[in-house]
């Protein structure tokens, strides 16, 4: 039985987003003895259910695998609606966070960023209206905050609180003298890592991905989620 894994990020209009996501999708390819197709929740084509039907000519099912970094209603209704009505049998993965390996690239981005002991720490997520994705990157703000052995304040760029300026803003008295440095908790360039460039840190690092970078942490991560669900799904076979 061949199940196809269809790789879903957000999708985005920049070009460098589209070329560190791409990359991803290729790299996920290169290592996984199954077909792989990338597709996009929203901006790009192929759109998720595309992607399904052509995964329906090369597999039996299929695995949508969410390259998102919370579960949200992206994870929980847009890509489990398309898993409902796809022409094969489908199911979806865990989305890719929270894990150590993604705060372990989280930490590559700070140090190239160049930083100090003494800087202040924010951890810029997307945000959501879901609870359940907005504790998901309090969580990784946690994991993040032990890795560095200092405070990390989580601040969101869209739909919770408090807004990445805020959270800057509030760091920034907390710590007089001290410069600010974004963590940014995006998986790729585009305009949320636009609008973290613009909230008002001192130094704000890159996002996980970059047109250059594809971390072997985030393939990884990708692989293993993969992994877990083709897992279940064999396990529910056998209890039948």
């Amino acid at each position: 039985m061949t199940t196809a894994v269809v790789a879903a990020s957000h999708g985005t209009s920049s070009p460098d987003g589209q070329t560190a996501v791409r990359r991803l999708v290729e790299r996920l390819a290169a290592s996984m003895d199954a077909p792989v197709l990338g597709c996009h929740v929203d901006v790009e084509q192929p759109d998720v259910p595309t992607a399904l039907s052509s995964a329906a000519a090369v597999a039996d099912d299929a695995l949508i695998v969410p390259l998102l970094l919370s579960a949200g209603y992206h994870v929980y209704v847009d890509l489990a609606d398309s898993a409902a009505e796809a022409p094969l049998p489908t199911s979806v993965t865990g989305a890719l966070g929270p894990d150590s390996r993604l705060v372990d690239v989280l930490v590559q981005r700070l140090t190239e960023a160049g930083l100090r002991d003494s800087d202040a720490v924010v951890l810029a997520a997307a945000g959501s209206s879901d609870a359940r994705a907005v504790a998901d990157c309090r969580t990784t703000g946690a994991l993040l905050a032990e890795r560095l052995a200092r405070p990390v304040t989580v601040g969101f760029i869209s739909a919770a609180t408090p807004p990445l300026p805020e959270a800057i803003r509030q760091t920034r008295e907390a710590h007089p003298g001290a410069r600010v440095v974004v963590a940014t908790y995006l998986l790729a360039p585009g305009y949320f890592a636009t609008l973290a460039e613009q909230a008002g840190a001192d130094v704000v690092t890159a996002p996980l991905l970059t047109p250059r970078s594809t971390p072997d942490a985030i393939v990884d991560v990708v692989r293993d989620r993969v992994d877990a669900a083709a897992a279940a799904r064999s396990a529910a076979r056998l209890s039948r």
